[in-house]
């Protein structure tokens, strides 16, 4: 549910990228495990100071989600573009697959980056914050297609219910091999239907 994407910027040329600080961040994380390595370790594995980590991340917890506020507005952009003719579950269905879809030569590779979110004791209280903002895409989604609020019960129902059918998927994909996360994906949301019938 996590993903880096290179973005460059306007005016002078960065010191370095998104990607090298991910890449620098998870080989340490690797070696030393993610409460042993600090900002200063991953600073000086990229090479800049620490106040330009900063520029990029506002905390080491933020690391691992790579760029998810970009990440978010392609999901709510996902759901704009899906036909607005279909039933509301079948679209919001259809954009949390496609929001999971990610590149299998990625580096840090997507198993190694959510196995790392769902793992570590230390980043849960920080990714129950991503995944409220995660959910809030899709209550509002779920509110401008029913005229409701996002607070109201379906959407705020449909938002925890996605979440919680998503990452059953990610546990189950990263503790038995097998079925894709996809494969794992679809089969989850099945049930989604059911919320939304």
């Amino acid at each position: 549910m996590a993903e880096m994407e290179q973005v460059p910027g306007p005016g002078r040329p960065e010191a370095t990228s998104h990607a090298a600080i991910e890449q620098a961040a998870f080989r340490l994380f690797a070696e030393r495990g993610f409460d042993g390595t600090t900002l200063d370790d991953i600073a000086a594995a990229v090479g800049v100071s620490r106040r330009t980590l900063f520029r990029y991340y506002p905390s080491k917890n933020d690391i691992p989600w790579g760029q998810f506020d970009r990440t978010l507005e392609r999901f709510r952009q996902l759901l704009r573009d899906l036909p607005q003719e279909l039933p509301v579950h079948e679209v919001v269905q259809r954009g949390v697959l496609a929001f999971n879809e990610f590149d299998p030569h990625a580096d840090p590779p997507h198993a190694e980056r959510m196995r790392l979110l769902l793992e570590t004791p230390t980043l849960l209280a920080h990714s129950v914050l991503r995944y409220a903002e995660w959910r809030a895409v899709i209550a509002e989604y779920v509110a401008e297609r029913r005229g409701l609020a996002p607070t109201d019960p379906l959407p705020e129902t449909v938002s925890q219910v996605c979440l919680a059918l998503a990452l059953s998927a990610y546990v189950l994909w990263l503790r038995e091999p097998g079925p894709t996360l996809h494969e794992r994906l679809v089969g989850s949301l099945a049930d989604l239907r059911d919320h939304l019938a």
